[in-house]
């Protein structure tokens, strides 16, 4: 039980990536606030399973991109839990487009949530975590953010985003107790790859050394990984996790 006594807030805990995080941490002993914006149902599942688990566990309802939501959400985890050691920003969602096509909409949508959400997530917790001296933040980038890929220009830039920022912060809170890293998967078995039609989901599996994709959990363990004492030492990385469509 690497993480006992801690506690912990994913966002965009409901499905995904992000449900397997959040599950992953509690089975390493942290309590969990599944953070969602409007699949309730889905987040209350994975609640009910991290009770059944032995931890305890929250709903955090917030649109991410909103940030006095954000702050409302923040203040509600803060009462449950009385403090938090552990943020997960993983919400994050795509809208694809040429860039010749794409309209300012989609440009700011994907931006807002992905790079604006991670900034307002971290800005309402992180001055409780130096007071406390303590804070590991883990950021969920993307291969796509690495090498950039056709029709994602605002998802790449935002992942991009993200990864930069990543650093900064890792600079500026290393001697206050926090630590902060990235994780960028690749191409991912969750809802968003499933909905790749057939034929371009094989191209792709040709262009992946190890030719599969990643699995959930395997992305939730290296977050485990990095906010357990084992990664005590580690700040302002970003791990791949793609099968070796990058190195």
């Amino acid at each position: 039980m690497q993480l006992k006594g801690r506690t912990a807030l994913v966002t965009g805990g409901s499905r995904g990536i992000g449900r397997a995080i959040a599950l992953a941490l509690a089975e390493e002993g942290a309590d969990v606030a599944v953070n969602y914006v409007s699949s309730e149902t889905p987040a209350k599942q994975v609640v009910e399973q991290i009770r059944k688990i032995g931890r305890k566990a929250i709903l955090a309802q917030a649109d991410v991109a909103d940030f006095p939501d954000t702050f409302r959400t923040a203040q509600d985890v803060l009462k449950e839990f009385g403090h938090l050691d552990i943020l997960i920003n993983n919400a994050g969602i795509n809208s694809d487009k040429t860039f010749v096509k794409m309209d300012h909409a989609s440009w700011r949508k994907v931006l807002a949530i992905n790079l604006d959400g991670v900034f307002n997530c971290t800005k309402v917790f992180i001055d409780q975590m130096i007071k406390q001296n303590y804070g590991r933040v883990v950021n969920i980038t993307s291969v796509i953010g690495q090498i950039g890929n056709f029709g994602q220009a605002n998802y790449a830039a935002s992942k991009a985003g993200v990864a930069a920022m990543t650093k900064s912060l890792a600079k500026e809170l290393a001697a206050k107790g926090v630590t902060v890293n990235a994780v960028a998967p690749g191409f991912t078995e969750t809802e968003m790859v499933e909905a790749i039609p057939e034929k371009v989901r094989h191209k792709l599996l040709e262009q992946i050394p190890m030719r599969r994709f990643a699995k959930s959990e395997e992305v939730a363990r290296a977050c485990v990984y990095l906010c357990s004492s084992d990664g005590d030492y580690i700040t302002g990385a970003e791990l791949s996790i793609n099968g070796g469509l990058f190195m």
